[in-house]
């Protein structure tokens, strides 16, 4: 998990405290393209269309996607984050399990 945000929500007349998250929520793989920034929208578009996707384009916020070289590969890699709130990130979750537990991205 990255960076957590907190944003004070006034609710019923009184202030109550949201909590988000920065998450990589996906990650995928290109190869020794021209413009990777180009491909990587194939592979964006892809996976907004699964569960996951629409999921976290509903309830996330500050979409993002960044794209670099993955020296294994000689390829590229994308990798897609976003803010969630800690209610819809526990049911992101539950829904699909951590996926990267290992990452170094905070």
């Amino acid at each position: 998990m990255g960076k957590i945000t907190f944003k004070e929500v006034k609710k019923d007349n009184t202030i109550a405290i949201e909590e988000w998250h920065k998450v990589r929520v996906h990650k995928f793989n290109m190869g020794d393209v021209e413009d990777p920034q180009l491909y990587a929208g194939f592979g964006i578009h892809n996976w907004q269309q699964t569960d996951k996707g629409r999921f976290i384009m509903e309830h996330g916020k500050d979409h993002e996607f960044h794209t670099h070289l993955d020296h294994n590969t000689y390829g590229y890699q994308c990798v897609i984050t976003c803010e969630l709130e800690s209610k819809k990130l526990s049911e992101y979750y539950l829904r699909w399990g951590k996926m990267y537990e290992n990452s170094n991205y905070r």
